[in-house]
């Protein structure tokens, strides 16, 4: 059982990082011999654990026969990217460091500090708090989630936009889902030359995937209501 979520309006710093180790399929690992890129070579236990299983030829297997008592001091970075195309689409950062042990199959890493740098900065997790939340419900199916309504349903994200106030439309050019997670969605506002996100909250959380219909429902029907335009983004100018 995971910790209890105190928010209601997003989840906690602990499980965005659980969400970001959870559906991260690669990472940087980075020890005193070198760093390596690892693609599908690691596994997240319930608690948070790393596995690693590298290369027979990488730096990090060549830094666990250097390092005094087989622990080398260790930084795994994993990064979090949007899976609609938009500018700066690396939405957070993870980095955890630690030391490793070896098996006779594996490498196990045990973290002594976890940060998250997101857009709203940088922030410390406590260790405990980190091995015992869950990640977020749909942290495994944003990804598909988010691509389904952008390029099957690109007319809802333009009526959701009725739930933005005018101000912050102003000079938009571009509209695109950026992340949904069990407390609402974000839309990224996409101008010429810069960009701002959106939150979208929910009316309740979802405690699984079969809500979202649901939810995403009630936005849009919020939305209708509005006696506002839609906002229809134009393409920017040709440079």
């Amino acid at each position: 059982m995971g910790v209890r979520h105190v928010s209601t309006t997003m989840p906690t710093a602990a499980a965005r990082a659980r969400s970001v180790l959870t559906t991260a399929w690669s990472c940087a690992v980075t020890t005193e011999i070198g760093r390596d890129d690892l693609v599908g070579a690691h596994t997240v236990s319930e608690r948070g654990t790393v596995i690693l299983h590298p290369p027979e030829d990488s730096a990090l297997a060549a830094a666990l026969i250097c390092a005094p008592r087989g622990e080398p001091s260790t930084l795994l970075e994993f990064a979090d990217v949007a899976p609609v195309p938009i500018r700066d689409r690396v939405r957070s950062r993870l980095w955890l460091s630690g030391t490793l042990t070896t098996t006779r199959d594996h490498l196990v890493f045990d973290p002594v500090c976890v940060v998250l740098h997101d857009a709203g900065g940088r922030t410390g997790i406590d260790l405990d708090e980190f091995a015992l939340t869950d990640p977020d419900p749909l942290a495994q199916a944003e990804s598909r989630l988010l691509t389904h309504l952008a390029d099957a349903h690109p007319e809802a994200v333009e009526q959701l936009t009725r739930l933005i106030s005018a101000d912050s439309l102003a000079g938009v050019v571009a509209v695109k889902p950026l992340a949904i997670d069990r407390y609402g969605l974000t839309l990224r506002l996409e101008r010429v030359s810069s960009q701002a996100d959106v939150r979208l909250q929910f009316h309740e959380h979802v405690d699984d995937l079969g809500q979202v219909t649901e939810r995403m429902h009630a936005l849009l029907t919020k939305a209708r209501l509005l006696r506002r335009p839609v906002l229809r983004p134009s393409a920017p100018p040709e440079s």
